[in-house]
């Protein structure tokens, strides 16, 4: 997995190398990373236009020191100042044949540059750019190769937020570890492809955010024994639908069915059992009451089901029941009005909000919310005892009581469809079902989530339906990659 640590950590970190080392070690060892990176990045390095974008701390002066080794081997280096910039790193740049430029040239070779190296600001940088600064960033030509150092200027390095102005990188060189702005959008779709140096960073505490990759989803996967039977795979009750929504527990309980549950028992009325039964026969219908419908190992609840009383009667019997629960959709408007039916429960909860559900189970607005997706969502994992699924096109895991953070990396735009939800709901639920804990059953959901819906929409919307059956492909990847 990718761990990224805070800025204070970095810091830290960085500072105790320090004393170990002779004085711009570190810049060095950055800054040759750095310059490796972009040579490999251009068709042939002499005779290419570089411009590199500096300010006055540190990332100004790794690209300074970078320029001076790209100018070395001949390119045309010409350098635009946003501040003071680093004078050890001028004085290398300029004595490699570095020119120092602004204004009206300053802007002639941003348009014409082959690679632009983004120095303007580092991981101590707060708020948007300056004026002068975005006004330059807007004046990078289009067939320039954007390299940002250690992070793209304009991106908060511990949130992910994006205010103002921001470059558009192709190519983040960082260093030691990443940062949070890699991990989480918007700041990491600004990243472009991001590489790591290390400069010998060590002793880092633990991650403020994680990425998983899939050998970490493998891992965590329910894995049946040679004797199973549909028992153990794990019976999983879906409270989902109504009459006005059938197709909610429609694609809850596929979902589930496509992702390994062994018996999936549908708790639902006269308006939704005819449709249930017909789109899925093995899927057994049980009744209204989820307080008669037997024993469950795990519940999915939530999807369509409306916001009156009886639903919430419903929802508050579902978790009386004291089994590993995923809420979604209603049951979390619900939840927002009842938060004391989580009272009393020891079972892993786990709420799949997005950030207009997540403002009301907080009482504070959503675009607050859009704002400070990391903090809200810890804030609510602690609030209500319960793992918090962020979903956004970086969907976020948050838990009670540690401020670490999962980030997931497959988000894609084909899950922004009617429906995507509900099927990440009946997903959930049979990893629940199956012993997944959790976290484990939130982070892995949301992977293999947005799996499916790479294969089956790439960058397209893709029907949620269409989603459903693609989950079977996906933990087939995820299967393989393993073995």
């Amino acid at each position: 997995m990718r761990a990224a640590h805070s800025v204070a950590d970095v810091r830290t970190a960085e500072a105790a190398l320090m004393r170990q080392l002779p004085a711009g070690t570190l810049m060095s060892r950055a800054a040759t990373g750095l310059s490796a990176t972009c040579a490999g990045l251009l068709d042939r390095v002499y005779g290419a236009e570089v411009v590199a974008l500096v300010g006055s701390g540190d990332n100004g002066g790794d690209a300074l020191f970078a320029a001076a080794h790209l100018a070395n081997r001949g390119a045309s280096v010409r350098v635009v100042a946003t501040g003071e910039p680093h004078a050890a790193g001028l004085a290398a740049a300029t004595a490699a044949g570095a020119r120092l430029v602004d204004g009206a040239v300053a802007v002639s070779a941003l348009a014409g540059a082959d690679l632009v190296l983004d120095g303007i600001v580092g991981i101590g940088a707060k708020g948007p750019l300056r004026d002068d600064a975005a006004a330059l960033v807007e004046a990078i030509g289009p067939a320039a190769v954007v390299v940002a150092v250690d992070l793209p200027s304009g991106v908060a390095p511990d949130t992910g937020a994006v205010s103002g102005s921001a470059v558009q990188a192709d190519v983040t060189v960082t260093f030691g570890t990443y940062k949070a702005c890699h991990l989480i959008d918007p700041a990491a779709g600004r990243c472009g492809t991001v590489r790591l140096v290390d400069i010998g960073l060590a002793d880092f505490p633990e991650a403020a955010v994680l990425a998983w990759q899939v050998d970490d989803v493998a891992a965590c996967l329910p894995a049946p024994d040679r004797d199973a039977d549909k028992y153990r795979r794990g019976v999983l009750g879906v409270l989902a639908g109504s009459s006005r929504y059938p197709g909610a527990a429609i694609l809850a309980t596929g979902a589930a069915l496509n992702s390994g549950a062994g018996y999936v028992r549908v708790c639902a009325g006269k308006g939704v059992s005819g449709p249930v039964r017909l789109a899925h026969p093995e899927a057994v219908v049980v009744g209204e009451d989820p307080a008669a419908a037997g024993r469950m190992q795990a519940w999915a609840v939530g999807p369509g089901l409306g916001t009156d009383a009886a639903a919430a009667e419903r929802v508050g019997a579902a978790l009386a029941a004291d089994v590993p629960t995923v809420l979604d959709a209603d049951a979390l408007t619900i939840l927002a009005q009842r938060p004391d039916l989580l009272a009393g429960r020891s079972a892993d909860t786990v709420l799949t909000p997005h950030f207009r559900e997540l403002g009301r189970l907080l009482g504070v607005a959503a675009d607050e919310v859009a704002a400070r997706r990391l903090w809200h969502a810890q804030e609510a994992a602690d609030r209500f005892g319960a793992t918090v699924l962020l979903k956004g096109s970086t969907s976020l895991v948050a838990q009670p009581g540690r401020q670490q953070v999962i980030a997931n990396p497959t988000g894609t735009p084909a899950l922004a469809t009617a429906g995507s939800g509900d099927v990440l709901t009946g997903l959930v639920g049979a990893l629940l079902a199956g012993g997944a804990s959790g976290v484990a059953a939130a982070a892995a959901g949301a992977w293999i989530h947005g799996l499916a819906g790479r294969l089956v929409g790439g960058s397209r919307p893709a029907s949620a339906s269409v989603l459903t059956t693609a989950l079977g492909d996906a933990f087939a990847v995820v299967q393989d990659a393993s073995d």
